[in-house]
């Protein structure tokens, strides 16, 4: 089973997407911050991590540099809804940072999937 780590502080992003997600059969742990991401990925190995850009504690960028530092292998997907900066230039740091693909939010459950079966086919 495709193993997903969802990380975002809204709830309600958090709790739908990861619903979702789960019904279309991914095994998926959810995350309300970067700094409970970052615990998980110590015990918890996903296949793809999808993570907000602008949160507290960690941010997004923070989880990148974390993943990308210890765990290469991992995919990750940046979603942001933008903050005090336009939510492009946070995407745009996440691809600068070398995330598998970048999503506005909000998020559309097709797009996602096809984000997530991209990053598993190394697209």
């Amino acid at each position: 089973m495709i193993k997903i780590l969802l990380v975002d502080d809204e709830i309600i992003t958090r709790k739908t997407l990861s619903l979702a997600l789960a019904r279309e059969g991914y095994d998926v742990v959810a995350a309300e911050d970067g700094s409970h991401a970052i615990r998980l990925l110590k015990k918890y190995t996903p296949d793809v991590v999808v993570t907000d850009i602008i949160m507290p504690e960690r941010n997004g960028i923070e989880v990148i540099l974390e993943i990308k530092r210890n765990y290469p292998s991992i995919r990750v997907i940046a979603i942001s809804g933008g903050g005090r900066l336009n939510a492009n230039t946070h995407l745009n740091i996440a691809r600068d940072l070398g995330v598998a693909a970048i999503m506005l939010k909000p998020i559309k459950l097709d797009e996602l999937k096809i984000a997530i079966e991209n990053c598993l086919l190394g697209f």
